[in-house]
């Protein structure tokens, strides 16, 4: 099929192609407990995803006594990075219905990008882990452009777009960070509801939420409609 209306669809990783919470909270809690805190319910650790791990760490430290000086967060950052990556998919899973919604679009002739503010190699060694790696075209991580240029800044999306080549595009997030983003960049954005949402999803300025992966290609097949329109 090539009548759909996106030619590239691009996402992002953690909370919206992949529940990577649970991997997430055992790298968090390491280095917490390491510094003799409390470690925080692996429940309550989505509310802290969102804009890369050294923001996860600062939101720990602060949900658990109080920020540390700068001088001793980069070794903690690499601490929770390294066990992170020795221990990347233990309990992390695609979201119902991601790989049948990829193949779907695949199918349609999409080019399909992961755009993410996660460290290039964790989001390359994740997607590897769950067999997803080989679907994407390309893969983008918060650091790919170097400091200062991760979302909610459109430089990772609008770098995806050169690397991918010109046509209509599409982003699918769950935070302000992607739909702030992708707004900056002028590319229509799908909310997932089911993610590491920061603020209610009816409130993060996507263009259209799904509850499902089931729900995308009809969504985006809508977008395109509203905008013609």
């Amino acid at each position: 099929m090539t009548d759909f209306p996106f030619r590239i669809v691009g996402f992002d990783l953690d909370g919206t192609l992949l529940d990577t919470g649970g991997d997430l909270g055992m790298a968090l809690n390491h280095v917490l407990t390491g510094l003799g805190r409390p470690a925080i319910a692996l429940g309550e650790v989505p509310g802290l995803i969102g804009g890369g791990a050294r923001m996860l760490l600062e939101r720990g430290l602060a949900r658990t006594g109080g920020a540390l000086p700068e001088a001793d967060l980069a070794p903690l950052h690499a601490e929770l990075i390294a066990y992170y990556s020795a221990n990347i998919a233990r309990h992390t899973r695609p979201y119902p219905g991601a790989e049948a919604m990829l193949d779907a679009l695949a199918a349609r002739g999409v080019t399909l990008a992961v755009v993410t503010n996660k460290l290039e190699h964790l989001a390359v060694e994740v997607l590897e882990a769950v067999g997803l790696a080989g679907r994407f075209a390309t893969i983008i991580g918060g650091d790919t452009l170097g400091p200062g240029r991760s979302k909610p800044a459109p430089d990772l999306l609008l770098e995806m777009a050169r690397r991918l080549g010109d046509g209509p595009a599409a982003y699918v997030g769950d935070t302000t960070y992607d739909t702030r983003a992708a707004a900056a960049a002028g590319l229509p954005c799908v909310a997932v509801s089911f993610g590491f949402n920061d603020e209610p999803v009816a409130s993060l300025g996507a263009d259209a939420v799904i509850d499902h992966f089931d729900g995308l290609v009809p969504t985006l097949e809508a977008l395109a409609v509203v905008a013609a329109g």
